[in-house]
Formats: C-alpha cells, sequence, structure tokens
C-alpha cells in the first residue's frame, strides 16, 4: 500500500452450510494479500441469521481452513482486540453506529424495521480489479430488520469500520452491493476501505457458477478423498490470479512473495477437476518417501486391516513404487491392493478376452525364475528380455500377460519393481494359480 496504512483484510462467511470452493478461495486471497503485506488477516463470523447458522457448519469452517493451512490473526478461538468476531454478539456496537446514523437524519423506521435513507446521488465504487465503478442507488434499504437483527448490509460496513479493515476482498457477486456500502461509509463520514472483486468460480462445464450442489464444490469433499492441502490450496491461488511467470507448482512461501492484487484477473475463472488431479499428483511424487508412508499407512490400515501391513518394510517398499504412478491417495488402496491381497481377483472377461493365449509364454517365465537366483528388477528384466529373444517374441508379449495375472490389472506399478516386490514366492504361486485355470 502506498499510503503507510496497515494492511487488515478480513473473510466473512456465514456458518450456513459446507465450506464451498469460492469461499475457500475468497478467504485464500485474503490470507495471501496479508501474509504479502505483513497485515492482519481477519476471520469474521456472519451468524445474525439464527436460524440457519449452525455451530456444526462453524467447526466444519475452522476446520477446513485450518486443513488449508489459513491460519487467522484475529477471529474466534485467536482473539483480537477488535472482537468479538461473531456478528451475533456484536449488538452493542451496532447500536451505538445506529445512534450516529439516527442522529445525522440517514435512518428511519418504518413497518416494524429501520431503513437507511440514500443520498440520491450516485457513488464511485473504486475497485482494483474492475477500475472505478459508478453506481446509483435509488431505493433506501433495510439496516435493521423488525426483530431486532442488523441486515447483511449495514452490519457488514460497521465490522469493516470498526474492525479497521482496509481492504475488502470479495467475489464479484457483491459488486453489486457495494454501492449500498459506500453509501453507509460515507454515511459515517469514513473513507470505504480498497475493494477487489474478485472473479467467479465457474463451473467445470456449461454457464453458470459453481455452486454448493456441484460435484467437487466442497472443500470436505478433497479433505474426504484424502486430497493434499497443499496441491487444492496451489490450485485456487490460480482460480482467478495469475503469477506472470507460467509457473504453476509453487511453494506457498513464493506465492506470498509474489501475491498481489494487481495480479488478479477480470475474467472468471473456470474450475478444472482434472487439472486439480493432475496438479495433487504433481504433490504426492514430491512428497519424501517418509512423509508419503505416514499419508498412506493409515488409508491403507482401514481398507485391509492391520494384519496385512504387519510387515513394515514390505508396506515401506510397495508405496515406495506406487508413489511414482498413483494420481491420488483416494485410489491408492485400489491401485496397490494385489500387494496386500492373497489372491487378487481376475476379471473373468479380461481373461477370456486376452490372456487364453499367453499360457506358453506364463509357462516359460515361471521355469525361468523357478531356476533365477536373484529376482532383482534389473535381474528380471535381463531375464525376460532373454526368454523374448530366444523365443521370437517381444517382452510385451510377457508383461500384460504377467501382470495380470500377479496383480488382476492392466496398469499399475513399474512391472519388474512390481515383480520383485511381491516376491518369487508370490509371484511363482499367482502365475501356477493363473496357469491351472488356463489347463481347465
Amino acid at each position: 500500500m502506498g499510503d503507510g496504512k496497515k494492511v487488515r483484510v478480513r473473510f466473512a462467511p456465514s456458518p450456513t452450510g459446507y465450506f464451498h470452493i469460492g469461499g475457500a478461495r475468497t478467504a485464500l486471497f485474503n490470507w495471501l494479500y496479508a501474509r504479502h503485506c505483513q497485515g492482519t488477516f481477519i476471520l469474521r463470523i456472519e451468524d445474525t441469521d439464527r436460524s440457519r447458522s449452525t455451530d456444526e457448519s462453524l467447526h466444519t469452517l475452522l476446520d477446513g481452513l485450518r486443513w488449508l493451512g489459513l491460519d487467522w490473526d484475529e477471529g474466534p478461538e485467536a482473539g483480537g482486540a477488535s472482537g468479538p468476531y461473531l456478528q451475533s454478539e456484536r449488538g452493542d456496537i451496532y447500536g451505538q453506529y445506529l445512534e450516529r446514523l439516527n442522529e445525522s437524519g440517514r435512518s428511519y423506521e418504518r413497518d416494524g424495521a429501520i431503513w437507511f435513507r440514500v443520498s440520491g446521488r450516485p457513488v464511485t465504487i473504486q475497485d482494483v480489479v474492475h477500475g472505478p465503478v459508478v453506481r446509483l442507488e435509488e431505493k433506501d434499504f433495510v439496516i435493521v430488520r423488525s426483530d431486532g437483527s442488523p441486515s447483511f448490509h449495514f452490519a457488514n460496513v460497521v465490522d469493516d469500520l470498526a474492525m479497521e479493515i482496509s481492504h475488502v476482498i470479495r467475489g464479484e457477486d457483491h459488486l453489486s452491493n457495494a454501492s449500498k456500502h459506500v453509501e453507509l461509509f460515507q454515511a459515517f463520514g469514513a473513507i470505504p476501505p480498497q475493494f477487489a472483486h474478485i472473479p467467479l468460480i465457474l463451473k467445470t462445464s456449461g454457464p453458470g457458477k459453481m455452486s454448493k450442489r456441484e460435484t467437487g464444490a466442497l472443500v470436505d469433499e478433497y479433505r474426504a478423498r484424502h486430497y493434499l492441502p497443499e496441491a487444492l490450496r496451489n490450485y485456487l491461488c490460480l482460480l482467478g490470479w495469475s503469477p506472470k511467470n507460467d509457473l504453476e507448482i509453487m511453494a506457498i512461501d513464493d506465492i506470498i512473495d509474489r501475491f498481489d492484487l494487481a495480479g488478479i484477473n477480470r475474467s472468471n475463472a473456470r474450475f478444472d477437476e482434472k487439472k486439480l488431479s493432475h496438479m495433487n499428483g504433481t504433490y504426492l511424487r514430491r512428497l519424501s518417501k517418509k512423509n508419503f508412508f505416514l499419508l498412506a499407512h493409515p488409508i491403507l490400515a482401514e481398507k485391509f486391516g492391520p494384519a496385512a501391513l504387519a510387515d513394515g518394510a514390505y508396506v515401506a517398499k510397495v508405496l515406495e513404487i506406487c508413489q511414482e504412478k498413483v494420481r491420488s491417495l483416494e485410489e491408492l488402496p485400489a491401485f496397490c491392493a494385489h500387494f496386500f491381497q492373497k489372491n487378487p481377483e481376475l476379471d473373468a472377461a479380461l481373461w477370456e478376452k486376452f490372456f487364453r493365449e499367453s499360457a506358453a509364454c506364463l509357462e516359460e517365465f515361471l521355469s525361468a525364475i523357478e531356476m533365477a537366483k536373484d529376482f532383482t528388477a534389473d535381474d528380471l528384466e535381463d531375464l525376460l528380455h532373454h526368454l523374448a529373444a530366444a523365443g521370437g517374441r517381444t517382452a510385451r508379449d510377457y508383461i500384460h500377460p504377467i501382470r495380470f495375472a500377479c496383480s488382476g490389472q492392466l496398469v499399475g506399478p513399474s512391472f519388474y519393481a512390481m515383480l520383485a516386490t511381491l516376491g518369487a514366492g508370490r509371484v511363482r504361486d499367482r502365475l501356477r494359480r493363473f496357469l491351472d485355470r488356463c489347463r481347465q
């Protein structure tokens, strides 16, 4: 900021449901700007709608923010000098500001509610993303409902004033509210904060923004599917902001260093779960072996049971070769199931279609490994290529049926590493079982 004013930004969600991707992106942009400017990130809960606000939703929101690594400097559980941070506890503050409007003649009562008298003059919204936006608020609007609760517009502005918010970074759909808010700021004799209305997130296909009903629209979905929070956070950074260096995978410290409001795009951003999944896979492959093991082990234990994972060294070898290929922890149990099952299930249709004619290759390979002294990936590769050359075949003639016989799958970890990790005993047993079926 050029004027030297301390940066204070806020994320102000309503705890009335799940934590939406759009809300997470808004929180992230506010958090990034606060960290970039060494400012303050405030979490403020707009819970004046008591009929829809729930403690469960609040806990979901707080847990989701923590999971994404978005720590707040002021707010629930953190405290701060500008509290309370739940609007339902700020009634006295709203009363004080309402009295100021009463004294200036800018409010009046009608039908049991308190209304704000608009000025009738155009207001200019100074927006970082959209530039100056001139709008005329033509009608008075309610600031305190007939039940005594403050309206969104009134509470929003009063809280921003009382908490000395310097920048309001929020979704573009709030741009239509901004003229009401500027009118209120001016009625209090205050200079409005700097606005930055960020582009909407469009659903993966078709027109319209991503709603809470869209598949993949909720943060908890990705958490339940074992996505890495760092990957989701990195992806959300790129929805409406560009680092202008063609990079996509970026460490959070690098993103913080580069993030500024000038880099926010005006055009809406389309959510692409395939791109997110690709990014998540990249993050998985960049994990240390130790960290990948710590994340993967409980997922496998839940699927296969502790007994199947009793051999820690074996599990570590399995995870080491799977980490290179697996796209998500969600698919890991299916990807490596054959390592922990005694007899992997063989799809009847695939067996009939592709592998009935492969018995000769399997017989040759089984005979060769029964005489082999070593069972490393390199030794197995040399052995198979020798068999192929001697029999006038290609390595592919062996690889596909052997993989299917040993794993029940057509794809998976590196072929030779898979065999070496399974070990000679398991591979021989599975080949014999497959060949017995071929002879039936």
